[in-house]
């Protein structure tokens, strides 16, 4: 315990005192209410301590959202132990990397994924139990055990500064790095989202994004504080999402393009009414935002800037005040754009956005010097650029080159993994990723590529090439072939060339 902070089992005790029976989460006909939440996550703590997890080790979860998942965020956070959510989207290759980075003691998996995992086992010596949901495969346990383990839970642990989560982001370098978020972290931006969205225990949250996903764990995390209710898609399903926003009358909402066209249409469709939410936030189009608010006058669409190394949003305005920007800092945080040296731009000058306060992450994992270039001059470099107006909102600018950010549909695509990839084709001498535009997710991935002389490929089967070997997401939507790229004076590849003359989809 500590004097001076809370925790995250600190704010599942509260909730269960002051809102004992109301609903906290409904996933799959099932209604779990606060009291019952509180003692789910205290029977699998107590499971989870008598397998051996102590804290600061690790958990694995490789599953689809369900009330299992989010009990696992509270229960390791009780032992201070660290969950380490995976990506279900990523190829076998990649979630072994994952899982080797982590180092877990645990690791939990839907039943669709057990023998992929499986067939890791050898490799991951860390990993002392498998435990399997909806099912057990060997060397999976029924889950059961730790959820329904009789003995009493442990104190909770000290909470605070602990590490509560490890998201890994997109692989700059060719790898993904993981961002520690602490319990701090998280209750530092689940108060903040309370605040701007004035929550309470009236509100309910549609939790459509992945648990493994900040926008996902985030907007959990918010409604949890504020005493409400989330109801929890196992994954996105338009017509589902638009029955549950009439029938529990949801009032927020987190999405990433296309979901909110798809919940707009399928409502229509079906005569469900939306009427009940006031707030969504994410990433859409201008044309989507503004129908969905005729549709649904009473509601704002919100536009934020943000990231996992933040916790979330730094910026945060409804998007009609300033329609195209990503909303003015918010109240926990330093947002500033600066130059090469670190020094504040003036307004509507481009330079790199950078982030100080509570929301910034603990660092990443086992990257010390990764953190040196990221932290450097006491601020977080978010690798981004924008530019504040003289309002204070910010402008989201593009990525730096040294970044180089895909985002299809909300997720982080790297073109240093898509290239390394591309270039493991026998038929590939050299190849440059880029984002082009995309009505449908915003940004779309698309490869310039070379072949080697005497040797040729398709762009359906280059593109199968890809999508068997990384996450097809990361996979190409479109190829070209050339005979040469463009190269600057010191021999690489240049960038800006490339994005001229092929930008367009």
């Amino acid at each position: 315990m500590s004097l001076h902070s809370i925790s995250l089992p600190d704010i599942l005790r509260r909730n269960a005192e002051v809102f004992g029976e109301r609903t906290a989460f409904l996933c799959q006909s099932r209604r779990v209410s606060h009291g019952d939440h509180l003692r789910r996550v205290e029977r699998l703590a107590a499971g989870l301590s008598e397998a051996g997890v102590a804290a600061g080790d690790r958990v694995a979860v490789l599953a689809h959202n369900s009330l299992e998942f989010v009990d696992l965020y509270g229960a390791a956070a009780w032992l201070g132990a660290i969950l380490l959510p995976v990506n279900w989207r990523l190829a076998a290759e990649e979630i072994a990397y994952i899982l080797a980075d982590g180092a877990p003691k645990l690791v939990i998996a839907d039943a669709e994924y057990q023998p992929a995992i499986a067939g890791l086992a050898s490799s991951l010596p860390s990993v002392a139990f498998y435990y399997g949901l909806g099912g057990a495969l060997a060397p999976f346990r029924a889950f059961a055990e730790l959820a329904g383990c009789a003995a009493a839970p442990p104190a909770p642990a000290s909470g605070g500064d602990d590490g509560a989560v490890i998201i890994h982001t997109a692989a700059v370098d060719g790898h993904p790095r993981g961002a520690l978020l602490s319990q701090a972290n998280l209750i530092a931006a689940a108060g903040q989202m309370a605040g701007c969205w004035q929550l309470d225990e009236r509100d309910v949250g549609l939790v459509a994004l992945p648990l493994f996903h900040i926008a996902g764990l985030g907007l959990v995390q918010g409604v949890q504080r504020a005493g409400g209710a989330s109801l929890i898609l196992r994954k996105f399903d338009a017509e589902e999402a638009a029955r549950l926003v009439a029938a529990e009358r949801a009032t927020v909402f987190a999405e990433f393009a296309p979901m909110l066209g798809a919940l707009l249409d399928k409502a229509a469709e079906i005569g469900a009414s939306l009427a009940s939410l006031r707030a969504v936030s994410g990433l859409d189009t201008q044309e989507t935002i503004a129908r969905f608010e005729a549709a649904c006058p009473s509601a704002r669409f919100w536009s934020g800037y943000g990231q996992s190394e933040v916790s979330g949003f730094v910026t945060l305005s409804p998007w009609r005040e300033r329609p195209g920007s990503a909303g003015r800092a918010t109240n926990l945080n330093l947002v500033a754009v600066v130059d090469e040296l670190d020094r504040p731009l003036p307004a509507n000058e481009i330079g790199e956005i950078v982030v100080r306060g509570p929301l910034v992450f603990r660092g990443y994992w086992r990257r010390d010097g990764d953190n040196a270039v990221a932290w450097r001059n006491d601020w977080h470099h978010t690798g981004d650029l924008g530019r504040f107006d003289a309002d204070g909102y910010l402008w989201y600018a593009g990525r730096s080159p040294a970044k180089e950010l895909i985002k299809p549909g909300g997720e982080n695509v790297y073109p240093a993994e898509v290239e390394r990839t591309i270039r493991e084709h026998a038929s590939i001498a050299d190849v440059a990723v880029i984002g082009v535009p995309d009505a449908q997710w915003g940004e779309a991935v698309k490869a310039v590529c070379v072949c080697r002389p005497g040797m040729s490929v398709t762009a359906a089967a280059l593109i199968d090439f890809v999508g068997g070997r990384i996450a097809r997401y990361k996979k190409p939507k479109h190829v070209v072939f050339v005979a040469a790229l463009p190269h600057t004076a010191n021999g690489q590849v240049d960038r800006a060339k490339v994005k001229e003359e092929h930008g367009r989809a």
